[in-house]
């Protein structure tokens, strides 16, 4: 039996397996920050008690030292992460009492006597090995003793030969079996390579066809017309390619749960490549699901937006700049789709309306500015808090970032649009440019300490909502997707 002491105090027992994690599936739930959803697993393995780290983002400790497998014995302390929550365990040894002799048969004298005879009379094994079996070269042995050694010898031989054999065929199989391991392993590896360079060659060509249409808009060219066509064809066949690659890597169904696909179709749809994402990514989205799940707040901007007839206008703006619809959460997070909505007063002006422009980017992108642009009030002169115009003008705004130095990366663009395009872009603007190098994925792990916290929490709240807005009764909301007529 393993006794386990939890932090809060809380003594467990276990007589079978258990799964360490901060996830509510688990026999040993730990909410806190260090914890991993699936942390690590304990187990009994040929008569031992194990633990093994499922590949946690903290790892575990036992005695100041990480490990990723190890036997438990006695009493000690596991550390989930090297400054997390400590478990004290203990493991009960069962101790087996030796079964008691039985008494030895009572006998008579005589018995005892011819009992001892017969046993001084009789040689021993050791005898019998040293006639027939040892190595006695001084040529005494008799003719039957002799057969005996050469019989022997014979068999030991052919035991060699067969044991020789057998041993090689191991041999061979293990090392077949390696190989052909090594191989396949090698041929996911290519295949993930592949299927990843399909992906960002198609996040190319999308930034490639969206320049084509703006270009196509000023000139009115019939020839790059042509070439949007030809173009959104070649992405299609790409879009097939990269599906029958994620198919054969069995990338949604390798024991993911429901939850955990649609975090993945959602980071595809905002153009990160799923095949790619860092290991600790679904535990972070996951947090940031339990807080929108903490309170009703996304619940009562969907229904406004519903209310309001918001939804299709935002869509068919975002659609028409060939922008992820996805980014309908972005004014969610911005003003809970609030068009009178007035932001502080801040060096670069007040934002306001339902996108949050400020001054200098309102009028870049078309908007008239009102008279009372610098006082935190509504202005009913000023275009930023007309929702059919400051919609456009957020969509053309998001188009040229999701199109230059964003590189068709939308959890690049909702940082940008945030922190301001300026300051991400000096960040983004070190990766070569290209969308295999500049995605959100690079940015948080070479960055991570220089994006601030509220705009990570930005970006982070934004997918989160996405992703809820796919199946919102699967996370336990009370609306349907709101998005789900135009997908």
């Amino acid at each position: 039996m393993l006794h386990i002491a939890l932090p809060n105090g809380t003594h467990l027992e276990f007589t079978r397996n258990v799964t360490i994690g901060r996830h509510s599936d688990c026999e040993i739930c730990i909410r806190e920050e260090m914890v991993s959803r699936y942390h690590a697993d304990l187990f009994w393995e040929n008569g031992q008690w194990w633990i093994k780290d499922r590949q946690s983002a903290n790892g575990i400790f036992i005695d100041g030292q990480r490990i990723e497998r190890a036997v438990l014995f006695g009493t000690g302390q596991i550390r989930l992460g090297a400054s997390g929550p400590a478990l004290t365990f203990e493991v009960e040894t069962v101790v087996v009492e030796p079964p008691i002799a039985a008494p030895p048969p009572a006998f008579h004298q005589a018995d005892s006597l011819s009992t001892e005879r017969t046993q001084i009379e009789r040689p021993d094994l050791d005898h019998y090995k040293d006639h027939y079996f040892g190595k006695d070269g001084d040529g005494t042995a008799g003719e039957h003793t002799m057969m005996v050694r050469r019989a022997y010898a014979e068999v030991r031989k052919k035991q060699r030969i067969t044991y020789g054999l057998i041993i090689g065929l191991v041999v061979m199989l293990a090392i077949v079996t390696g190989s052909v391991a090594w191989y396949k392993h090698s041929q996911i590896l290519e295949q993930r390579k592949l299927a990843a360079e399909v992906f960002y060659t198609m996040r190319a060509l999308e930034i490639d066809l969206i320049k084509l249409r703006v270009d196509a808009e000023k000139r009115k060219s019939e020839a790059a017309k042509a070439q949007i066509e030809a173009a959104k064809i070649r992405k299609k066949k790409l879009e097939e390619s990269y599906d029958r690659y994620v198919n054969s890597l069995d990338i949604y169904s390798r024991g993911l749960s429901e939850k955990e696909k649609i975090i993945m179709r959602v980071a595809h749809r905002f153009g990160e490549c799923e095949i790619n994402m860092p290991d600790d990514f679904v535990d972070e989205v996951t947090d940031y699901i339990e807080k929108w799940q903490s309170s009703k707040r996304l619940s009562r901007v969907i229904q406004r937006a519903e209310r309001q007839g918001y939804i299709q206008p935002i869509v068919d703006a975002l659609t028409e700049e060939d922008l992820p619809i996805q980014f309908f959460y972005l004014p969610v997070q911005e003003s809970n789709l609030n068009h009178e909505a007035v932001g502080p007063p801040t060096r670069f002006g007040i934002a306001k309306g339902m996108w949050q422009f400020i001054p200098t980017t309102a009028e870049q992108y078309g908007l008239r500015v009102g008279p009372l642009q610098d006082e935190a009030v509504v202005d009913l002169l000023d275009e930023r808090h007309d929702f059919e115009k400051s919609t456009l003008a957020a969509a053309r705004y998001l188009r040229d970032i999701y199109t230059t130095d964003a590189q068709a990366s939308g959890l690049l663009v909702m940082a940008s649009y945030n922190w301001g395009e300026r300051r991400v872009i000096k960040l983004i603007k070190t990766f070569p440019e290209d969308p295999r190098e500049r995605n959100f994925w690079k940015l948080i792990t070479k960055y991570r300490d220089k994006v601030p916290d509220e705009t990570y929490d930005y970006v982070f709240s934004i997918f989160t909502a996405a992703v809820i807005g796919e199946n919102p009764h699967l996370f336990g909301f009370d609306f349907d997707n709101p998005l789900a007529s135009a997908e």
